[in-house]
């Protein structure tokens, strides 16, 4: 597998700062992700995870550093630029418009159409992936229970084509079996080639399915650990998270 220093890497993240307002969040962050690969930002609340996926998209107050995308530099472009190139997020609020249908939803996201995102999925895609989502079509997003409602958040960034997920706090929440199902979605959408950086406090759920688990403490990657080694640093790994 790739490691921090890949120069392959889909994304590439380098001395990453960020703040919000005069508070200094992020302080000089370095990790890659090859295409196809599942890598996770593992950490205690207020370790910088959300802030780190904020920051690839340009959703903090300032940031300095270099990211780079496809080979590509991002760091001085705008949100909506930037996820033209192909990078969905779902944010760990989920996002969904709660009046609407969930197709509603999903009818409204459009394609990206930069290089490197590929085709949107389609209604009926996302109906075979989500099979709940088929059967709630009809039902306002308010009335979609919470596994319901994070399956139609995840669902709509995969209508825009994007290839990039930056997924939050997808499990929080909720019942086992939806994170189950959740979790045979993502092993799925890897398997079809999507790259995925996942934020997660759930470590059963994602130490099984990530190439690469990233730690992350008081804003900077204190550990970083290849899925062939958890075994031999779980020790160690659970000293950061506290588990």
């Amino acid at each position: 597998m790739p490691d921090g220093t890949a120069a392959d890497a889909m994304l590439r993240v380098s001395d990453l700062h960020a703040y919000y307002g005069e508070s200094h969040i992020l302080h000089g962050i370095d990790f890659s992700i090859a295409k196809g690969e599942l890598v996770t930002l593992l950490g205690r609340n207020g370790a910088g995870r959300t802030t780190t996926l904020k920051s690839i998209l340009g959703l903090v107050g300032k940031r300095s550093g270099s990211i780079v995308l496809n080979g590509r530099e991002i760091i001085a472009m705008p949100t909506h630029k930037i996820a033209h190139l192909g990078i969905g997020y779902c944010p760990e609020e989920r996002g969904i418009f709660a009046s609407l249908t969930a197709e509603e939803n999903l009818m409204l996201p459009p394609e990206v159409d930069a290089a490197g995102a590929g085709r949107g999925m389609s209604i009926d895609e996302i109906y075979q992936m989500f099979p709940n989502l088929a059967e709630r079509r009809r039902s306002p997003g308010m009335r979609l229970s919470g596994g319901e409602q994070q399956m139609l958040a995840m669902a709509r960034i995969l209508r825009t084509g994007a290839q990039l997920l930056l997924l939050d706090e997808i499990t929080e929440g909720l019942a086992p079996v939806i994170v189950q199902t959740l979790g045979k979605v993502i092993t799925n959408l890897k398997g079809k080639g999507y790259t995925i950086i996942l934020v997660e406090q759930n470590f059963r759920f994602a130490a099984p399915i990530a190439d690469r688990h990233y730690v992350l403490e008081n804003g900077k990657i204190v550990m970083v650990v290849e899925a062939q080694d958890l075994n031999s640093k779980m020790n160690k790994l659970h000293d950061y998270l506290g588990v």
